[in-house]
C-alpha cells in the first residue's frame, strides 16, 4: 500500500490520515443523530467527538512510545512528534479517550456511562473505516489463501481487513443491543470487552515487539481490557439496573437497513483496500 496518497506541492495527505478522517466524519455523523434521541445535546456531544479523537491520537503515541519502543524514542526526542511516520496504539488511544471523556462530563454534568453507551458505537465504526487505510500488515502466511496480500515478495495476512470486518460485526452487535440495555454503560463494557477481544484474537496474526516470549504489549492489554470491562460489568449491573419496560425483549434485533450498510461499508473497505495493494 502506497503511504501518500495525494501530494500536492508540499502538502502530503497520507492514506492512513485519509481513513482516520472518512471514520471520525461517520463517527460525528451517527454520534450527533442518536444524541437527541439519548436525551443529550448535539453540539456538545461534537464539542466531545473532536475532544475524544485528539486525546485518542495523543494517548496513542504516548502508549506506543512507553510500550512498544520507549529506548529508541529516549535516544531520538524529536521522532515523538512524527506521527505521520506511524507508531500508534489502539490500546493507548482508547485510554485517552476515556479519560478525556470523563473530564467532559464532569464539565457538562452529564452521566458518564450514558454518554459512553452513547458513542461506543460510533467509535467502533470509525475505527473499522480507519482500519482500510492502514499500511501495518501481518504474518507471511504458512499457505497461499487467496485473500493475502503481497508484500516485499511475501505473501502476508491482511490484518488490517480481518479488524475491518470484525470491528463493523461488533458495531452491527453493539447496534442491535443499544435499546436493550439492561443497566447503564452495557453498550460500552461490551464495546471494550468486544474490541479487547477482536485485538487479541488479531495479534496472533501481527507481527509486533514480545515482552516475555511470543507475549506482546497488545496482549497484555488487551487481556487487561477484558478484565476491567469484566469487573466493570459485574459492578455496573448491580448498581446502574435500568428498568425495563413492560414488553421487554432481549432479542437481537438490526434494521435491514443497517446490514445492507455495512454490508456496502465492507465491499467498499475491500475494494478500497486491494486496489491500494
Amino acid at each position: 500500500m502506497d503511504r501518500v496518497l495525494l501530494q500536492l506541492g508540499p502538502f502530503t495527505v497520507f492514506t492512513f490520515g485519509a481513513t482516520i478522517a472518512a471514520g471520525t466524519l461517520a463517527a460525528f455523523w451517527l454520534a450527533d443523530k442518536e444524541a437527541e434521541p439519548a436525551g443529550l445535546d448535539a453540539d456538545k456531544i461534537s464539542i466531545l467527538s473532536l475532544i475524544l479523537l485528539g486525546a485518542g491520537i495523543i494517548g496513542a503515541r504516548l502508549y506506543f512510545i512507553l510500550f512498544y519502543d520507549p529506548g529508541y524514542y529516549w535516544q531520538h526526542p524529536l521522532d515523538i512528534f512524527k506521527i505521520y511516520e506511524g507508531g500508534l496504539s489502539i490500546h493507548g488511544g482508547i485510554l485517552g479517550a476515556i479519560g478525556a471523556g470523563l473530564w467532559y462530563v464532569r464539565k457538562t454534568a452529564w452521566s458518564f456511562w450514558k454518554t459512553a453507551d452513547l458513542m461506543s458505537p460510533a467509535v467502533i465504526l470509525a475505527q473499522g473505516i480507519a482500519r482500510v487505510g492502514c499500511d501495518v500488515y501481518g504474518k507471511v502466511m504458512g499457505a497461499a489463501w487467496p485473500w493475502g496480500v503481497q508484500v516485499q515478495g511475501q505473501l502476508v495476512h491482511p490484518v488490517q481487513i480481518y479488524e475491518v470486518f470484525l470491528d463493523f460485526a461488533l458495531f452491527i452487535f453493539l447496534w442491535g443491543k443499544r435499546r436493550r440495555q439492561r443497566y447503564e454503560g452495557q453498550i460500552f463494557i461490551y464495546y471494550l470487552g468486544g474490541y479487547a477481544l477482536i485485538r487479541l484474537f488479531l495479534e496472533f496474526f501481527r507481527t509486533n515487539p514480545a515482552l516475555i516470549g511470543s507475549i506482546t504489549p497488545a496482549h497484555l492489554s488487551s487481556f487487561l481490557f477484558v478484565l476491567a470491562a469484566v469487573g466493570m460489568g459485574n459492578w455496573l449491573s448491580s448498581n446502574r439496573a435500568l428498568p425495563l419496560p413492560v414488553r421487554y425483549s432481549d432479542r437481537f434485533w438490526v434494521s435491514s437497513r443497517v446490514w445492507v450498510a455495512m454490508a456496502l461499508l465492507l465491499a467498499a473497505g475491500i475494494g478500497i483496500f486491494y486496489s491500494w495493494n
